[in-house]
């Protein structure tokens, strides 16, 4: 990481692990806004922090690390999009839109909505592109997602609306395969923790030979996962990234399902415990995993890639190398 980043990082370590403590802190909200994490994909013309995708990935899997609950990694991607297109104040991400755009005029119904309080507007996918849609007169109802954060649905009647050529879907799913590769080291640090506290027949649970052996397919599965993560932030700051935003979060998505598996595990009846950490990180996994893109979605894209390419070009796209 560059000496800016790794500020930036222990900036965010600190903050999220402060908040992550204080789960019940009414101004948690208010503290991120005062170091200005929410406007950290904004132009500093614009009066943002002016980051980079590779930025943006360090504050996401930081978010991911810690299980931020406050939906700074939404209001971040909706401040980027909304902010190139004028849009002020902080908007909210939604997870999709069903309804009729006439113009610039949407009625219909938005779901999985994410963000703070009083965002003024929703930036969604829509019929495979991108709408942000004004929310001054939405009635937003509150929904809780298996990981315990705040989902919430709305009806809008000719709510004014702009459609854009960004991929916000695209965007959310990097968001969250940087989010899943954080709670999967997470994950995996608490696990080899509790392994070599925890004691069986006479000896940590860590000298058994098959744990070794789950904890080391975890820990490669968490690397891949940051690899991931990491090559799609890359491609994102040179330009067109959707080859590896869909390789990122199929692969973030896999790694999810095995990490949270052995997680459990190694962890025995403890881990399904409300009382114990460990199911604050693998439920947004699951969650994450769902959104924006399940394996079928991003399988297909790349599918179709890979046919459209041809037999001839599949070894040297597998190998080429990317500055």
């Amino acid at each position: 990481m560059s000496e800016e980043q790794t500020m930036l990082a222990e900036m965010a370590d600190g903050l999220f692990g402060e908040l992550a403590s204080a789960p019940d802190d009414a101004g948690a909200w208010q503290k991120l806004e005062e170091v200005g994490l929410a406007d950290l994909l904004v132009a500093e013309d614009a009066g943002g922090f002016g980051g980079g995708w590779d930025d943006a990935r360090v504050v996401f899997r930081l978010a991911g690390y810690h299980g931020l609950a406050e939906p700074l990694v939404e209001a971040a991607l909706a401040r980027h999009i909304g902010s190139r297109h004028e849009y002020k104040g902080y908007g909210a991400l939604a997870g999709g839109a069903a309804g009729t755009l006439e113009e610039d005029s949407f009625t219909g119904d938005l779901h999985s909505i994410s963000g703070p309080e009083g965002a003024s507007y929703a930036v969604t996918p829509y019929e495979g592109g991108t709408l942000i849609i004004d929310l001054a007169a939405a009635d937003i109802s509150k929904g809780t997602a298996i990981s315990g954060e705040t989902r919430g649905s709305a009806r809008v009647e000719g709510a004014r609306a702009l459609q854009t050529g960004d991929d916000v879907l695209a965007l959310a799913a990097f968001a969250r395969a940087a989010q899943i590769a954080g709670a999967l080291d997470a994950a995996l640090s608490r696990s080899v923790e509790y392994v070599n506290e925890r004691k069986q027949f006479g000896r940590p649970l860590a000298k058994f030979q098959a744990v070794q052996q789950n904890l080391a397919t975890f820990a490669c599965e968490a690397a891949a996962a940051n690899c991931a993560a990491i090559g799609a932030a890359q491609a994102l700051d040179r330009g067109n990234a959707s080859f590896e935003i869909a390789a990122a979060k199929l692969r973030a998505n896999m790694a999810a399902g095995t990490g949270a598996s052995i997680a459990h595990q190694v962890h025995g009846a403890i881990g399904f415990t409300e009382e114990y950490p460990l199911h604050k990180l693998t439920r947004r996994l699951w969650t994450w995993r769902s959104e924006m893109g399940g394996d079928a979605h991003w399988s297909q894209l790349l599918g179709a890639r890979v046919l459209a390419r041809g037999a001839d070009n599949f070894w040297p796209d597998m190998t080429a190398l990317t500055d």
